[in-house]
């Protein structure tokens, strides 16, 4: 197999946010970390980040997550910046992707409903996975055909 490529993030924006490339983190699941920037004021307004295999771990953790500042949260911030992740995803031949959310938090469940995700199931997390010794015991796993 060769070398994993990491591409860049020309063409990740739309009118109102972009992402910028903050690391590229190779391995066994690569890994995009990239900043949520707001295209007018250039604020940071969050992160959001994509793990580029299909395994077990990604499974319950998902291809994506994000993080949107208390303060810049109620602009859809999140679901615009999933939607320019899209694209990063598809330059690496994605066309299914996996974002969970804990089944308390309403505000991400929508978030990804708007997406158009389809909610597969809600899971108990293995407690081997390393989200299960941050405090989460169960996940909502919605599926993306991209």
């Amino acid at each position: 197999m060769g070398k994993f490529r990491f591409y860049d993030d020309s063409g990740l924006a739309d009118c109102e946010i972009y992402l910028k490339i903050e690391k590229c983190i190779p391995g066994d699941i690569p890994l995009y970390i990239m900043s949520i920037v707001t295209q007018d004021t250039r604020d940071i307004v969050g992160q959001i980040t994509l793990q580029v295999a299909y395994s077990a771990k990604v499974y319950y953790g998902g291809h994506i997550g994000y993080r949107v500042a208390e303060e810049f949260r109620g602009h859809n911030y999140a679901l615009k910046a999933c939607r320019l992740m899209f694209k990063q995803a598809k330059k690496h031949k994605m066309n299914q992707l996996i974002i969970t959310c804990n089944p308390d938090n309403i505000p991400s469940r929508r978030t990804l409903e708007k997406l158009g995700g389809f909610l597969r199931e809600i899971v108990p997390l293995p407690e081997q996975h390393e989200l299960y010794a941050r405090g989460d015991r169960e996940k909502c796993i919605f599926l993306f055909k991209i």
